[in-house]
C-alpha cells in the first residue's frame, strides 16, 4: 500500500485545473515547488507541469482563460464535472451528486454550493483531506474517466493534459489511450431556440408539414466547495 503523501500536489492540482484567475497565475512559482518538496510525483509529471504553467503564467490573461474554457467547457469529452461522463443530462445525475455530497460530509468536508460536488478540483480537494491511502482509491475509482479526459486533452495535443496526467499518476493509475466519440460542443447543445420557430431551430420543415422535436437542454448555475 502506497502511503507516500499527496495532500498538496492534490490541492495544487486541483488549483491547476480551475479557472485560471490572476491570483493563482501569479502564484504558479510557489506552486511548482511545492509539487518539488512533496515529491508525489515522478520527475517526468513534474517536467510536464512546470510546461503547462510556463503557458499559463506567459500568456495573455484572455488568451490564457479562452484556452480553458475551450479545453474544458466546449465539449463533454473534456468536461470537468466527472458524472458528466457517466450520467449525461440524466436523472441519475442528480442521487449520484447526492451521494458524492454525503462521502464528503462523511469525510469532514462540507459545500458553500459555488460548485457542483463532481467538479474534479473539488474531488482533488476533498482527497487532499483524506489519508494518502484512501485518496488514492477515491481517486482511482475515476480512473476511466479521467483517462477519458486524458484522451481528448491528448488527442488535441492540450497542455492540460499533464495536469489530468498528474491526477491519475497520484491515483497510482497509468493513462491509458482511450477512443474519444465526437459529440456535440455543449455551447451548441445548449443553445435556447428561437422564439416563434418551432420546437428547435434544427430540423424544422415546412408549415403544414410534420416538425421534429428536438429536446433543448437549459442552462444552470455550477454552484463549489470549501473544504
Amino acid at each position: 500500500m502506497n502511503n507516500t503523501p499527496m495532500s498538496r500536489s492534490c490541492r495544487v492540482l486541483a488549483r491547476l485545473l480551475d479557472y485560471p484567475q490572476a491570483e493563482m497565475r501569479s502564484a504558479l512559482p510557489e506552486l511548482h515547488a511545492v509539487l518539488r518538496d512533496e515529491a508525489a510525483l515522478s520527475a517526468e509529471r513534474l517536467q510536464e507541469l512546470k510546461a503547462l504553467m510556463s503557458t499559463l503564467q506567459q500568456g495573455d490573461a484572455y488568451a490564457v482563460e479562452g484556452r480553458y474554457v475551450d479545453s474544458f467547457d466546449r465539449g463533454r469529452a473534456t468536461s470537468l464535472h466527472m458524472f458528466e461522463h457517466v450520467h449525461g443530462d440524466s436523472r441519475d445525475r442528480g442521487p449520484a451528486l447526492v451521494d458524492l455530497a454525503q462521502t464528503y460530509e462523511a469525510g469532514g468536508m462540507f459545500f458553500d454550493a459555488s460548485e457542483l460536488p463532481d467538479y474534479l478540483p473539488v474531488v482533488l480537494e476533498f482527497a487532499s483531506t483524506q489519508p494518502p491511502a484512501t485518496a488514492r482509491a477515491f481517486l482511482g475509482e475515476m480512473a476511466h474517466i479521467l483517462n477519458t479526459i486524458h484522451s481528448g486533452l491528448i488527442k488535441h495535443e492540450n497542455p492540460y493534459a499533464a495536469a489530468i496526467g498528474a491526477v491519475l499518476e497520484l491515483a497510482g493509475e497509468t493513462p491509458q489511450a482511450v477512443q474519444i466519440t465526437a459529440d456535440e460542443a455543449l455551447d451548441e447543445a445548449w443553445v435556447e431556440p428561437p422564439a416563434f420557430d418551432g420546437c428547435s431551430s434544427k430540423g424544422q420543415s415546412r408549415p403544414g408539414t410534420p416538425q421534429p422535436i428536438h429536446i433543448v437542454k437549459k442552462t444552470t448555475m455550477n454552484p463549489g466547495v470549501r473544504p
